[in-house]
């Protein structure tokens, strides 16, 4: 094998967020910006020689490019194998099983999850870790250090693979197998959930949409919806992935799947509507006239799970996100198992998992996911609530109901404010950290603050800690207020505020949620002074 050693020069910007390196289509366009960005990562690695490596993506314009480009350095860096997603397609969750079951060394997952695609839209790519998981800062911080003093990179000069073909190829010496990219992950879902079951709910007349939006998920919801749990054919729409996502946002919210949400408060809609995003970790869920919000979500699936047969012997704890809603403690409170509260970011969920003390994990940005990979999952979440909905008889809204009389009622919003200048969201950010230690006992609003920091992760399986995850102001009712700056955005900065409330088992639970979270809405740009600051008169995304 005739390696290729390339010289080149580092490029400042290459830190990965919270899933890798996002940036514009363009600026990962640049000479060896992305020979740059993976052999950094491989530099960073150690022990990998002779080992498989998955790679894969959700079809996003520049993925076949970028897939080719991986796959040479592989070779060169001495991987012994690489499989690779038919088409170079992989959900993310698919790609995290894959790595788990054939026991690869790790993989590289090229998305920007729920980004826009196209020429003049996002791409990514992010490196997951044995366990199938995000690799986690020691890795991600190592390297970015490599990135700034990259000199060359490893590659061969050889034809492009066919990826549009099943089966073994080789490059300079390196096995390239291509693989179907639903098969395995089918499987893992048929053996965690009660297809009979699940099958028998549509035979009896059960309808739902299904929203692939033209992104990874559509291969996979058809196979296992429509073919294999006889949902009938059209039950998933925008199936087929488009590297522009059919010049559409692959964001499974009510901003971009308004369609959908709009049929299902009508008489005639269907039962039951899900989508997916970009690269199919997120999750959309809609009953019949009844929204139910990412952090409602997680706690009924966890409330829930011992209904599906993967969970059947129970759950061994939840693990949220600190914005999170805290309606997933409540019941890990009646339930008597582990309740843990990590920064964002799925990595973190990572040691929590695998330590067996958590089994469902979850984030308020629309993200659910179990100990059957180390990613989110959204058709998996989607498949849980067909499983839950098949066995409990009842639709969504009872369902909902039934769950804020027992356990209450956490009103929660986040408002988006996106591409907002970086130093702007930054210098409020730090501003606000000033104020903190003055913050405890005063009274804000009518409101007294009872707590205000700057979140910090104490992990406890590795003793790892993580700061500045995020101002959170807690107030004597139980409200709060959450700030920080989202790592998901590629231009500018993405700023989020979070505002929760409880209403307690026997209290009222049919207000509308902005206006039950009005006073904190007002208290938020009290403190803060959002919109006089970044010049909007209001968020980008209300979710």
């Amino acid at each position: 094998m005739t390696v290729k050693t390339i010289k080149t020069t580092p490029y400042p910007d290459q830190k990965p967020g919270t899933s890798g390196l996002r940036k514009r289509v363009a600026v990962y366009q640049q000479p060896n910006y992305v020979e740059n960005y993976i052999q950094a990562i491989f530099d960073s690695l150690e022990g990998f020689e002779g080992k498989t490596l998955v790679i894969g993506g959700d079809g996003r314009y520049y993925n076949d490019v970028a897939i080719q480009k991986a796959i040479r350095i592989a070779a060169a860096n001495g991987f012994g194998k690489v499989l690779v997603g038919q088409g170079g397609l992989l959900s993310t969750p698919a790609a995290s099983n894959i790595i788990r079951h054939y026991e690869a060394f790790g993989g590289l997952v090229l998305s920007a999850s729920h980004n826009p695609g196209g020429p003049q839209g996002d791409f990514g790519i992010k490196y997951n870790v044995s366990n199938g998981g995000p690799a986690p800062e020691k890795i991600t911080d190592a390297v970015f250090a490599r990135t700034k003093v990259i000199d060359s990179y490893k590659t061969v000069d050889t034809p492009d693979i066919d990826l549009g073909t099943i089966g073994t190829q080789s490059v300079e010496g390196m096995t390239v197998e291509v693989i179907d990219p639903v098969k395995d992950y089918a499987a893992l879902m048929q053996s965690l959930f009660d297809f009979d079951a699940i099958r028998g709910l549509f035979a009896s007349g059960f309808r739902m949409t299904y929203d692939a939006m033209h992104a990874v998920t559509g291969p996979y919801a058809t196979a296992i919806l429509e073919d294999m749990l006889g949902a009938p054919a059209g039950t998933v729409v925008n199936g087929t992935p488009s590297p522009s996502f059919g010049d559409g946002h692959p964001d499974p919210n009510l901003v971009y799947c308004k369609d959908m949400f709009d049929l299902l408060m009508t008489a005639d809609g269907p039962d039951f509507g899900a989508a997916s995003d970009g690269d199919g970790d997120r999750n959309l869920i809609i009953g019949k006239n009844r929204f139910v919000t990412p952090s409602d979500s997680l706690a009924l699936l966890a409330a829930n799970a011992h209904l599906a047969p993967g969970y059947s012997k129970g759950i061994a704890g939840i693990a949220r996100s600190m914005p999170t809603s805290a309606a997933a403690d409540r019941v890990a409170e009646k339930l008597g198992i582990e309740m843990h509260e990590t920064p964002t970011g799925w990595k973190f969920f990572g040691n929590l998992l695998d330590a067996g003390r958590v089994t469902i994990c979850g984030e308020e940005s629309a993200g659910t996911g179990s100990d059957h990979v180390r990613e989110k999952d959204g058709l998996w979440a989607v498949l849980l609530w067909l499983n839950i909905l098949a066995v409990r008889k009842q639709g969504v809204d009872e369902i909902v109901q039934e769950h804020w009389r027992s356990y209450g009622r956490n009103y929660y919003t986040r408002h988006d404010y996106e591409e907002v200048d970086a130093a702007t969201a930054n210098q409020l950010m730090d501003d606000l950290r000033v104020k903190l230690p003055e913050m405890a006992g005063t009274a804000i609003g009518g409101k007294r603050v009872a707590y205000a920091d700057d979140f910090t992760y104490h992990d406890p399986v590795d003793g790892s800690i993580s700061a500045k995850q995020g101002v959170r102001i807690g107030f004597e009712d139980g409200s709060r207020i959450v700030l920080r700056l989202s790592g998901t955005g590629t231009v500018g900065a993405t700023l989020r505020v979070y505002l929760e409330r409880y209403e307690p088992a026997d209290g009222r639970h049919d207000l509308d949620t902005q206006e039950a979270l009005k006073p904190l809405i007002e208290i938020a740009e009290e403190l803060a002074k959002i919109q006089s600051r970044t010049g909007r008169s209001g968020p980008s995304v209300i979710t």
